[in-house]
């Protein structure tokens, strides 16, 4: 379980292929922390174990499925990404509760600095489901307030539009990420639950 409020910006170092998938070693930079292996660290929201240290930084691996949901399959050397360690038994909750399970890719399609700092999002239109106004959303790792989303059912447009304090800014990548770039989503799991259930329950009810 994770928060969504970043500890660091990693870099990549190196993309290995394996017969599972991908290996990747991640630099943490400047961040102290010091994980063991069988440890959970978030990269960019993707939950991942750290299966050694080495001296160039920490490896992780991504089977086939986690390369095919998120946007590591696309990583390349030097790219930076976002980095939090698991929660442990006292931690506060300063974001929100994140799984680590990414439920898909999202795409910039408008940054707009005139009114502050925002970033409008396009989602496949199944993931709209789970989105509602106000409600938290995790991007590439970071918990976030959804301000706007495009709720008219008669347009194929389907996005999520979120505003960032200039904190979010410093110290994640998103003040770098452009039009047309990917993005990890991963929608409230207490809304994905919500919506599960309900709609367990209407596909259950009978009509006598």
């Amino acid at each position: 379980m994770f928060t969504g409020i970043v500890q660091a910006v990693g870099a990549v170092r190196s993309i290995q292929k394996t017969e599972q998938g991908l290996q990747f070693t991640i630099d943490p930079l400047t961040w102290t922390h010091q994980p063991k292996p069988g440890d959970s660290i978030a990269n960019n929201g993707c939950c991942l174990t750290v299966v050694r240290l080495d001296p160039t930084g920490w490896v992780f691996e991504a089977i086939p499925e986690t390369l095919a949901k998120t946007t590591l399959g696309n990583w390349k050397p030097n790219d930076l990404i976002n980095l939090e360690h698991a929660l442990r038994v006292g931690d506060t909750l300063d974001g929100h509760q994140v799984q680590g399970h990414i439920d898909g890719i999202g795409t910039i399609i408008a940054v707009n600095t005139a009114d502050g700092y925002r970033i409008r999002i396009g989602l496949d239109p199944a993931m709209m489901q789970w989105m509602i106004p106000k409600g938290s959303v995790a991007i590439d790792g970071i918990s976030l307030t959804i301000a706007n989303l495009n709720t008219d059912p008669s347009t194929d447009q389907h996005w999520i539009e979120v505003a960032l304090i200039p904190e979010t800014l410093d110290r994640t990548t998103l003040g770098d990420k452009a039009v047309g770039d990917h993005l990890n989503i991963e929608a409230d799991a207490m809304v994905k639950t919500i919506v599960h259930t309900l709609k367990s329950m209407q596909s259950n009810t009978q009509i006598v």
